[in-house]
């Protein structure tokens, strides 16, 4: 047994070093000026164009940061969660997993491709404008400035199969989130933070559902029935406010809640405090605060906002640069929902 635990720990320590090692790589070939020559004013008309749209629409910034880990999770940050199906070729976008990506989000990056095509056309990749677009909307929202290493081309293929493989589910257990985080170079830290980002946005009911409609048990003694039992983890009143708003989601599905209830539409570390007091929304995110691997990291950013923002900066700086096209191995879309030639199948 021993061996085997020991098996086991070279065999994820080799992956890590892998892992830093295709990073490190990447990362070499992405430059903070990368389109000063090209298109200097890439990043303020990407901030112009996406600060308008949270101003209007103050859901855009939680569905692009959605978007953004969609993308980089599922075979690297290179815009291929942005293209479209089409009658003869199936994307990343027919997937289970992507059904609830938000309109707005896809939309907020158009826009922003249009602005700049108009003024440098050809230039910039979808890929760089939907991290410029990420990080701008974090900041805007309160959360933490990040510097970015631009330069990603956009991929040449999006597979149907791939976010339903790749990306975690709304019930994941933590061993579960671990090792698929871990297989892709993230440490226990990166998850913890990484998952801060659920500050923002929202959640239809059918994705916690299982927490809040359980079985409920026989009646009781005089005949009055017994309100339907919740996840014990939950808050008690925290579980009947959800039962009351996700009532009819099965007639309705686009009904949905706030990640967080107290303050939504900022990012903050009140999450992770949520988390403490058993209002976590999904079951996901209540098993970081059970689990003793990663309840260390919920405690530390609950207390510490700074620290939370420096490790959210540095593991999303990290997920920036996972799988990332360049040269050869991508294109420049003309637009961000189609390939610029013939698409390639995959998957």
């Amino acid at each position: 047994m021993d061996n085997h635990r020991g098996h086991s720990s070279a065999l994820l320590l080799l992956i890590l070093l892998l892992a830093d090692a295709a990073t490190t790589l990447t990362e070499a070939k992405l430059v903070p000026d990368y389109y000063s020559k090209t298109c200097p004013r890439a990043e303020r008309i990407v901030t112009d164009v996406v600060s308008q749209k949270q101003l209007s629409n103050p859901t855009t910034a939680a569905g692009v940061l959605r978007l953004f880990f969609h993308d980089c999770f599922v075979s690297g940050c290179d815009a291929s969660v942005l293209v479209s199906p089409t009658s003869f070729s199936r994307s990343e976008r027919d997937a289970a997993q992507s059904q609830s990506l938000p309109g707005d989000a896809f939309e907020a990056v158009a826009r922003a491709k249009t602005a700049l095509e108009l003024a440098c056309p050809g230039a910039v990749s979808c890929a760089d404008v939907l991290a410029i677009a990420t990080r701008d909307l974090v900041t805007m929202t309160g959360g933490p400035f990040y510097p970015l290493r631009l330069g990603r081309k956009d991929a040449l293929a999006s597979s149907p199969a791939a976010p339903d493989a790749e990306l975690p589910l709304a019930n994941s257990t933590v061993p579960r989130l671990l090792a698929m985080f871990a297989a892709k170079g993230f440490t226990a830290q990166d998850l913890v933070a990484l998952s801060g980002a659920h500050t923002l946005g929202f959640a239809h009911c059918a994705e916690f559902a299982d927490r809040i409609f359980r079985r409920p048990p026989a009646k009781g003694g005089g005949g009055a029935p017994v309100p339907a039992p919740h996840d014990p983890a939950m808050n008690p009143a925290y579980a009947k406010g959800l039962q009351d708003a996700c009532r009819n989601y099965q007639r309705d599905p686009t009904i949905a809640v706030f990640n967080d209830i107290m303050t939504p539409g900022k990012f903050d570390n009140m999450y992770f405090v949520n988390l403490q007091r058993g209002l976590g929304l999904l079951s996901t995110d209540q098993e970081l605060w059970s689990d003793p691997r990663t309840r260390p990291f919920v405690q530390r950013y609950a207390a510490n906002q700074s620290a939370f923002f420096a490790d959210f900066a540095r593991a999303i700086v990290k997920l920036g640069v996972m799988g990332v096209k360049t040269g050869r191995d991508g294109e420049v879309r003309r637009r961000c929902d189609m390939f610029n030639g013939n698409p390639v199948p995959r998957g």
